[in-house]
Protein backbone atom coordinates (compact mmCIF):
# COMPACT_ATOMS: atom_id res chain seq x y z
CA UNK A 1 0.00 0.00 0.00
CA UNK A 2 0.93 3.51 -1.15
CA UNK A 3 -0.44 6.49 0.90
CA UNK A 4 0.23 9.77 -0.45
CA UNK A 5 -2.12 13.30 0.81
CA UNK A 6 -5.36 12.56 0.04
CA UNK A 7 -5.10 8.92 -1.80
CA UNK A 8 -4.47 5.33 -0.34
CA UNK A 9 -3.06 2.98 -3.50
CA UNK A 10 -3.56 -0.43 -2.82
CA UNK A 11 -2.58 -3.07 -5.05
CA UNK A 12 -5.33 -5.70 -5.32
CA UNK A 13 -4.18 -9.44 -4.30
CA UNK A 14 -5.73 -12.03 -7.38
CA UNK A 15 -8.79 -13.11 -5.39
CA UNK A 16 -9.09 -9.45 -5.46
CA UNK A 17 -8.90 -9.01 -8.61
CA UNK A 18 -11.42 -11.84 -9.39
CA UNK A 19 -13.46 -10.20 -6.88
CA UNK A 20 -13.28 -6.97 -9.23
CA UNK A 21 -14.60 -8.14 -12.54
CA UNK A 22 -16.85 -10.60 -10.57
CA UNK A 23 -18.35 -9.05 -7.90
CA UNK A 24 -17.94 -5.27 -6.79
CA UNK A 25 -19.87 -5.37 -3.81
CA UNK A 26 -17.72 -7.81 -2.36
CA UNK A 27 -14.42 -6.03 -3.42
CA UNK A 28 -16.24 -2.94 -1.48
CA UNK A 29 -16.93 -4.72 1.53
CA UNK A 30 -13.45 -5.94 1.76
CA UNK A 31 -11.73 -2.86 0.98
CA UNK A 32 -14.14 -0.73 2.85
CA UNK A 33 -14.75 1.48 -0.18
CA UNK A 34 -16.91 2.37 -2.42
CA UNK A 35 -16.16 1.48 -6.44
CA UNK A 36 -17.03 4.37 -8.56
CA UNK A 37 -13.67 4.96 -11.21
CA UNK A 38 -13.85 3.14 -14.84
CA UNK A 39 -16.73 0.52 -15.39
CA UNK A 40 -15.90 -2.94 -15.11
CA UNK A 41 -16.83 -4.00 -19.32
CA UNK A 42 -15.32 -4.95 -22.14
CA UNK A 43 -11.44 -4.76 -23.43
CA UNK A 44 -10.88 -3.30 -19.64
CA UNK A 45 -12.53 -6.51 -17.91
CA UNK A 46 -10.58 -8.64 -20.27
CA UNK A 47 -7.00 -6.92 -19.43
CA UNK A 48 -8.13 -7.40 -15.42
CA UNK A 49 -8.93 -11.37 -16.11
CA UNK A 50 -5.62 -11.51 -18.20
CA UNK A 51 -3.74 -10.17 -15.16
CA UNK A 52 -4.89 -12.19 -12.51
CA UNK A 53 -3.98 -14.91 -14.32
CA UNK A 54 -0.32 -13.44 -14.65
CA UNK A 55 -0.23 -12.98 -10.90
CA UNK A 56 -0.88 -16.89 -10.80
CA UNK A 57 1.73 -17.69 -12.98
CA UNK A 58 4.58 -15.62 -11.22
CA UNK A 59 3.59 -14.94 -8.24
CA UNK A 60 7.18 -13.28 -7.58
CA UNK A 61 6.55 -9.92 -9.48
CA UNK A 62 2.74 -9.84 -7.98
CA UNK A 63 3.06 -6.02 -8.01
CA UNK A 64 3.96 -5.34 -11.57
CA UNK A 65 1.14 -8.11 -12.21
CA UNK A 66 -1.79 -6.60 -10.77
CA UNK A 67 -4.00 -3.67 -10.16
CA UNK A 68 -3.89 -0.75 -7.85
CA UNK A 69 -7.39 1.09 -7.02
CA UNK A 70 -6.82 5.09 -5.96
CA UNK A 71 -9.26 5.36 -3.54
CA UNK A 72 -9.94 8.97 -1.40
CA UNK A 73 -8.90 8.56 1.75
CA UNK A 74 -11.56 10.93 2.79
CA UNK A 75 -14.51 9.22 1.78
CA UNK A 76 -12.99 5.78 0.82
CA UNK A 77 -14.20 5.97 -2.57
CA UNK A 78 -12.13 4.53 -5.60
CA UNK A 79 -11.82 6.75 -7.60
CA UNK A 80 -9.95 5.06 -10.22
CA UNK A 81 -7.12 2.59 -11.06
CA UNK A 82 -3.36 1.77 -12.75
CA UNK A 83 -1.15 -1.15 -13.05
CA UNK A 84 1.98 -2.11 -14.50
CA UNK A 85 1.88 -3.65 -17.98
CA UNK A 86 4.84 -6.30 -17.22
CA UNK A 87 8.08 -6.39 -15.19
CA UNK A 88 10.77 -4.18 -15.73
CA UNK A 89 12.35 -4.89 -19.34
CA UNK A 90 16.59 -5.23 -19.89
CA UNK A 91 16.09 -1.45 -20.59
CA UNK A 92 14.92 -1.45 -16.32
CA UNK A 93 11.29 0.44 -17.92
CA UNK A 94 8.37 -0.51 -16.27
CA UNK A 95 5.01 0.50 -18.69
CA UNK A 96 2.21 1.97 -16.84
CA UNK A 97 -1.77 2.14 -17.47
CA UNK A 98 -4.08 3.87 -15.58
CA UNK A 99 -7.77 5.40 -15.75
CA UNK A 100 -9.99 7.58 -13.51
CA UNK A 101 -13.68 6.83 -13.14
CA UNK A 102 -15.35 10.53 -15.92
CA UNK A 103 -16.86 12.44 -12.92
CA UNK A 104 -12.84 12.37 -11.19
CA UNK A 105 -11.43 13.75 -14.04
CA UNK A 106 -9.07 16.98 -13.51
CA UNK A 107 -8.97 17.21 -9.61
CA UNK A 108 -5.38 15.83 -10.22
CA UNK A 109 -5.69 12.49 -8.42
CA UNK A 110 -3.67 10.60 -11.46
CA UNK A 111 -1.02 12.78 -11.17
CA UNK A 112 -0.99 12.36 -7.35
CA UNK A 113 -1.02 8.76 -7.97
CA UNK A 114 1.75 8.47 -10.34
CA UNK A 115 4.06 10.25 -8.70
CA UNK A 116 3.80 7.98 -5.93
CA UNK A 117 4.37 5.59 -8.10
CA UNK A 118 7.43 6.74 -9.31
CA UNK A 119 8.74 7.42 -6.26
CA UNK A 120 7.94 3.70 -5.39
CA UNK A 121 8.96 2.44 -8.74
CA UNK A 122 12.48 3.67 -7.94
CA UNK A 123 12.90 1.38 -4.89
CA UNK A 124 12.46 -1.59 -6.50
CA UNK A 125 14.86 -3.89 -8.57
CA UNK A 126 15.46 -3.30 -12.11
CA UNK A 127 13.37 -0.40 -12.36
CA UNK A 128 14.99 2.78 -13.33
CA UNK A 129 11.91 4.38 -15.64
CA UNK A 130 8.64 4.04 -16.00
CA UNK A 131 7.07 4.51 -19.46
CA UNK A 132 3.18 4.90 -20.95
CA UNK A 133 1.33 5.32 -24.02
CA UNK A 134 -0.98 7.78 -24.87
CA UNK A 135 -3.24 7.42 -28.08
CA UNK A 136 -4.22 10.33 -30.25
CA UNK A 137 -6.87 13.17 -29.28
CA UNK A 138 -5.63 12.12 -25.76
CA UNK A 139 -4.99 15.19 -24.49
CA UNK A 140 -6.20 15.01 -20.55
CA UNK A 141 -3.76 11.92 -20.28
CA UNK A 142 -1.17 13.58 -21.98
CA UNK A 143 -1.02 15.99 -19.80
CA UNK A 144 -1.20 14.02 -16.29
CA UNK A 145 2.61 12.66 -17.93
CA UNK A 146 3.46 16.10 -18.39
CA UNK A 147 2.56 17.26 -15.17
CA UNK A 148 4.80 14.45 -13.99
CA UNK A 149 7.69 15.06 -15.74
CA UNK A 150 7.25 12.86 -18.36
CA UNK A 151 9.18 13.04 -21.77
CA UNK A 152 7.78 12.17 -25.30
CA UNK A 153 10.46 10.23 -27.22
CA UNK A 154 8.43 8.75 -29.73
CA UNK A 155 5.35 8.27 -31.93
CA UNK A 156 4.65 5.53 -33.73
CA UNK A 157 2.58 5.07 -36.83
CA UNK A 158 -0.50 5.08 -35.38
CA UNK A 159 0.06 8.04 -33.63
CA UNK A 160 0.36 6.95 -30.34
CA UNK A 161 2.53 9.07 -28.27
CA UNK A 162 5.54 7.19 -25.83
CA UNK A 163 6.38 8.99 -22.65
CA UNK A 164 9.74 8.06 -20.48
CA UNK A 165 10.47 9.55 -16.72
Amino acid sequence: MITTARLILIPLTSNQLKLWTNDIAKLEDELNCTYAAEPMEGFFRDIVDCQAIKIQNDEVNYLFHTFWLVIRESDRIAVGSFGFKDIPNTNQEVEIGYGLGKVFEGNGYMTESIQALYNWSKTQDGVSYLIAETEPNNPQSENVLKRCGFVSYRQDENGNSWWRL
